[in-house]
């Protein structure tokens, strides 16, 4: 039967007829919903790991005790999850393993737009790297053939086009394979050095079968058209070139990319008078050709970083582009604010008042660097909050101890931001830690995680205590407080800042868009009482603006959460029945 699906949703369909039996990954755009969808097949056992180090742990896991696994992540992911999959190419599998990442061209919720597919040859595996949905379910079903087959973890590349378009699929029946059990082999699996010595003569060997395979596989195909020009290309940038060329164009998809052909691309290049490599982001399909000898246009032409379009590439190759209509007049820019009632907004409110350095991490509240608040210092990875102020009170002392903060995310300090409060208890330093506590994983989605007492599908969960945890890391002083309520928020902020130790405040108060939160009436503005002194503007909300001169408050998008309320000296922001 045919299906109309999302590039993630025929990835989770992929994994489910393809005999998937254990699911672990952290939420991570674009890759979250591959998870998500797997969730939903009663098949598979799915789970939220803390990050994406132990969801490729768990899926090795599962591997080495015979079942088929997989384990999903964004680009910047596979850096966290880096570790185990180098290792795991030594290993092999005993059972396949399938591991999604994500890239992010353009940076569309990303802090960079690192190229995953240095990975695959950096750590010696196969990877796979769909252009649609029918292809990613193929593909998954093909990964795991390869990954058994040639005793290797195979990585499918997905980007956000791909991972986030529709197309049509068609569906088959879940087929569970036989697969061999697990059988004691420390020489395989026991990953010392001299077990490790000789396990890379085998990795050595089974890229040279892989290259071989990749020469004739169904992953890769020639599309012959007019041969004055011949294109290769991968993913996403596939459907531009066709989109632009049609039948023009030669084309050499590659759905294999690493490791790379190197007869069929040689045998390509010979049929057409000039190869031009189209592919986002780096050079390694150039590269690779340029090392073949071959003369080729790619990076000298089209830029090595954001995303591709048809007009882009029909620009660039010379070919008339379709001129798309636009509105005559010019729209405003809208950049991302938190929601109106977000928790977090009124902690940020309070730090940067008391004209805080904030330290800040990946999640919702990076939104907290945005006017008007503007009340972040630094973002650099998940985590790195954390750590970064100690080394930052480390270097400056009593300079910085006294106005600086680290914030992180309740799923972010669980990801990794533990080992960095461990850091700053067993070396003492003088650090004030915030732990933006919205009871859900934001940013991505609302995804559960450890601190929220749900699993994957709503069913309870184990829950870890913040408080107790941080106590039990050696961290004597914790406190919790509501960021709806400012004059608290300012009291604890500037009490924490002034002890002489090691301090953790944990701003709690449940994400304004979980469907278990009731909004309260929404606020109303009393034009007469309203001077026009504009201070709830300074809190950045969407649901306040102005007009004539005087504050207004939209009510379809207020939650009456009422920290507007507290700034508001004339008392002209009140509840509707007032």
């Amino acid at each position: 039967m045919k299906q109309l699906m999302l590039g993630n949703q025929a990835f989770a369909r992929g994994l489910y007829e393809a005999g998937c039996s254990v699911v672990s990954s952290y939420p991570g755009t674009p890759s979250t919903e591959v998870t998500e969808e797997a969730a939903k097949y009663d098949e598979i056992y799915c789970e939220w790991a803390p990050n994406e180090k132990v969801a490729m742990e768990v899926a090795f896991g599962a591997s080495l005790a015979g079942k088929r696994s997989f384990c999903g992540m964004k680009h910047v992911g596979l850096n966290v999850a880096a570790d185990p999959l180098f290792t795991c190419s030594y290993t092999g599998v005993n059972a396949g393993l399938v591991i999604c990442v994500a890239d992010d061209p353009g940076m569309h919720s990303s802090q960079n737009e690192q190229d995953s597919r240095h990975y695959a040859k950096a750590a010696k595996v196969p990877m796979l790297e769909p252009a649609d949905s029918a292809e990613t379910c193929a593909y998954v079903k093909k990964a795991y053939e390869i990954s058994e087959q040639f005793d290797t973890p195979v990585i499918v590349k997905m980007c956000t086009r791909i991972a986030h378009s529709q197309s049509l699929v068609e569906t088959q029946e879940r087929v569970v394979p036989k697969t061999p059990g697990y059988e004691k082999n420390a020489a395989k699996y026991v990953m010392m050095p001299a077990n490790a010595i000789r396990r890379h003569p085998f990795v050595e060997e089974r890229t040279r079968k892989l290259t071989a395979y990749a020469e004739d596989c169904d992953l890769n195909r020639v599309e012959m058209g007019d041969t004055k020009l011949g294109v290769i290309t991968s993913s996403t940038s596939y459907q531009y070139v066709k989109e632009v060329f049609g039948e023009q164009a030669s084309i050499l998809k590659l759905g294999m990319i690493y490791p790379l052909p190197e007869k069929l691309i040689l045998d390509f290049a010979a049929k057409v008078d000039k190869v031009v490599i189209v592919e986002e982001l780096d050079a390694v399909i150039e590269n690779h050709c340029r090392k073949l000898g071959l003369e080729v246009t790619g990076k000298d032409l089209f830029p090595i970083e954001g995303e591709f379009s048809q007009n882009l590439i029909a620009e660039k190759l010379g070919v008339k582009s379709v001129q798309a209509s636009g509105l005559e007049e010019v729209l405003p820019n809208r950049p991302p604010v938190m929601c109106a009632g977000c928790p977090h907004r009124g902690l940020f409110y309070t730090l940067s008042k008391n004209q805080c350095r904030v330290l800040g991490d990946i999640g919702c509240y990076t939104l907290g660097a945005v006017a008007p608040l503007s009340a972040m210092d630094m973002t650099l990875c998940m985590g790195a909050s954390v750590s970064a102020i100690h080394g930052f009170n480390k270097a400056l002392a009593e300079e910085s101890e006294g106005n600086t903060v680290a914030v992180i995310g309740d799923s972010t300090f669980m990801h990794s931001g533990m080992t960095g409060l461990a850091n700053i208890a067993y070396n003492q330093s003088n650090s004030t830690v915030i732990i933006l506590d919205n009871s859900i994983t934001g940013m991505t989605g609302h995804q559960q995680n450890p601190t929220t007492g749900y699993n994957i599908k709503g069913d309870p969960a184990g829950k870890i205590d913040l408080e107790s945890l941080c106590r039990s890391m050696g961290i004597n002083r914790v406190v919790v407080i509501d960021p709806y309520d400012l004059e608290e928020c300012d009291k604890v902020i500037k009490e924490e800042l002034a002890a002489k130790e090691p301090s953790v405040i944990i701003s709690r108060r449940p994400c304004a868009l979980l469907k278990y939160v009731k909004p309260k009436p929404a606020l109303h503005a009393d034009e007469n009482k309203c001077v026009g002194c504009k201070a709830c503007m300074r809190l950045g909300c969407p649901a306040i603006s102005m007009k004539n001169g005087k504050a207004v408050i939209d009510t379809t998008l207020c939650v009456g959460c009422g920290v507007c309320q507290q700034l508001c000296r004339c008392g002209a922001l009140q509840t509707a029945d007032v």
